[in-house]
């Protein structure tokens, strides 16, 4: 199976550089209405045969232009919603985003069990997230878009891929409306073949961390 993995357009809270993980959570800005437009001419060379996303309104938002353009239903599901921040919610400053990277990316790295400040662990998180995969591969489709966040597409990328390092995946930010694609099975096993247009090849790790102003990865 091919996965698009698509994080939404960009919000108020992304501006704002707060850590907005609440549902439904708000709304596009002019220019996330413009960016969730033009993925339908963005991704026209991809035979996509159906669409998800998360119970955020602003995954939802996005994915409705190209499922209009397609004809095909949104398939809403809260596996697909952001990593929450738990009592970090709607924090700006560098400790908390800090932190909440730290947990997060820490799943990836086989620390599932550690717990976001009053908020999930990793074995929840994941749980939640590949219920939505495999549900998307029982129905056949051979590729599917997923509308979900930054944070929650990059650490299961980084987890679940066997190519894709937690330090490249932290080190890479997932811009609003990019696109990581990965293709392969639960059974056998992912590859990430591109993130953000970027063709990837094998194990990739870059040191250090880029994860923007403010919680700019949800």
């Amino acid at each position: 199976m091919r996965l698009l993995m698509i994080r939404h357009g960009q919000t108020p809270s992304n501006i704002e550089g707060s850590l907005d993980t609440g549902i439904p959570g708000p709304g596009l800005t002019r220019l996330g209405v413009d960016q969730a437009a033009a993925l339908p001419q963005a991704l026209a060379g991809e035979d996509i045969g159906a669409v998800f996303a998360s119970v955020q309104t602003r995954a939802q938002l996005t994915a409705a232009p190209l499922a209009n353009a397609l004809g095909l239903p949104v398939y809403v599901r809260d596996g697909l919603r952001e990593v929450s921040a738990g009592d970090l919610e709607m924090n700006t400053d560098r400790a908390s985003i800090d932190l909440y990277h730290e947990v997060s990316f820490g799943w990836a790295e086989g620390r599932v069990g550690r717990r976001m400040p009053g908020g999930e662990n990793g074995i929840e998180v994941y749980g939640r997230f590949n219920a939505v995969v495999d549900e998307a591969a029982a129905s056949g489709v051979e590729t599917v878009a997923m509308f979900a966040h930054g944070q929650i597409l990059r650490t299961w990328v980084a987890a679940h891929t066997g190519n894709v390092s937690v330090d490249y995946a932290a080190g890479h930010l997932l811009h609003n409306t990019g696109v990581i694609v990965v293709e392969g099975s639960s059974t056998d096993g992912w590859q990430a073949l591109t993130w953000m247009g970027t063709a990837l090849g094998g194990l990739l790790v870059d040191e250090g961390t880029a994860t923007g102003p403010g919680g700019e990865p949800q």
